[in-house]
């Protein structure tokens, strides 16, 4: 399809030309606001090329959000958690200045890890999803998984010998995101699939943890000891490690509220 270009177009057939190129092209933020920016160009005597940089930036700015918000859809977060709302205050044992460090995602870019470790409470799921969430906005591909459910898929996948397919797609993401390692013993075979993957991305794509395990106590989840030595080592080497040990501040903030309701009743 060819367009008739004519001087001295109406406004009203400029505007349907537009819209017509627009839905050619695939520009819908242009198509959308294409209007209102032309009356404000026309208000503040902006130059051509000055609304043409209005236009095109307006459609960058969404695309770039659109694609942050499919990266972190795609990321499989359980809820949504971020740095603003992390309250440092209850858990003076974090450095803030350490946690916006990471937020710049350099450690994710140097393909290093990240381990959040602490008891019950004390945030470690909070900064695992809201570290997570800074770097798919940061344009990295980042996959979050329980341990546990992690573990049974590669199983599932070693009996449908999918398992080379399985552990390639979690290689491919550069921050795989998992939580709550340690909370339940892995029996031998799960270990061993588990040291695969963290294998597969050993020095070539991030792993970000939080276990409620020091990791002296990982000898409870993986009961072999040299495959708790390996999996420790490609979990910790050249890495980051953040310690939330303190009490939970989920159950600090119940007693508080209780204790608030108690005064007042």
């Amino acid at each position: 399809m060819t367009f008739n270009r004519h001087r001295g177009l109406t406004e009203q057939a400029a505007d349907a030309a537009a819209d017509q190129a627009c839905r050619m092209l695939r520009l819908p933020t242009i198509r959308g606001q294409f209007r209102e920016l032309a009356e404000t160009a026309a208000r503040d005597q902006m130059s051509y090329r000055g609304f043409l940089a209005e236009l095109l930036m307006a459609e960058c700015d969404d695309r770039a959000r659109w694609r942050s918000e499919r990266r972190i859809k795609a990321a499989a977060f359980p809820r949504d958690k971020s740095l603003r709302q992390f309250d440092f205050e209850a858990n003076p044992n974090i450095d803030p200045a350490v946690i916006h460090t990471l937020a710049t995602c350099e450690w994710v870019k140097k393909s290093m890890p990240l381990c959040l470790i602490g008891d019950s409470g004390t945030g470690k799921s909070h900064l695992l999803i809201a570290l997570g969430t800074e770097a798919a906005m940061a344009g990295f591909r980042v996959r979050y998984t329980l341990a546990t459910k992690l573990v049974n898929e590669l199983v599932e996948a070693a009996d449908e010998k999918q398992l080379n397919k399985t552990i390639a797609r979690y290689g491919r993401v550069d921050l795989l995101c998992i939580d709550e390692l340690g909370y339940m013993e892995l029996d031998r075979r799960g270990a061993e699939l588990l040291f695969q993957v963290l294998t597969e991305r050993e020095e070539k794509n991030s792993v970000a943890i939080a276990s409620n395990e020091s990791f002296g106590g990982w000898t409870k989840t993986f009961t072999d000891p040299r495959l708790c030595a390996a999996i420790v080592d490609r979990l910790t080497f050249g890495g980051n490690i953040i310690q939330t040990v303190t009490e939970s501040y989920r159950l600090a903030s119940t007693r508080a509220r209780a204790a608030k309701q108690d005064a007042i009743g």
